[in-house]
């Protein structure tokens, strides 16, 4: 499978597109990571409009197995962070087939 773009390949293509420096799109993305995850902290969930939301979930206390011995074991409850798509771009991505 290819491998999608780097984080500098990500601010410079930004840069060009919008017509700024590669530090301004640098300090915007790390601060729109910073406020994502501050917010999904606080409130369990942050919107990025077209794109889709982080969130927080939690996951019951629950049995599984030990792959090589087979021994039933406990897994505990723990705080997860999700993220889900939104329809706009998932429909661009992966269009419903007919």
């Amino acid at each position: 499978m290819a491998a999608g773009m780097t984080k500098t390949q990500l601010v410079r293509h930004m840069a060009e597109k919008l017509e700024l420096t590669n530090k301004q799109v640098a300090a915007f993305l790390e601060l729109l990571a910073e406020t994502a995850i501050k917010e999904t902290k606080k409130n369990g969930v942050f919107v990025v409009p077209g794109l889709g939301r982080l969130v927080k979930a939690e996951r019951k206390a629950r049995m599984g197995r030990n792959p090589q011995t087979g021994e039933a074991i406990k897994i505990k409850a723990k705080t997860v962070v999700k993220f889900r798509v939104a329809k706009s771009a998932k429909d661009s991505i992966a269009p419903p087939k007919k």
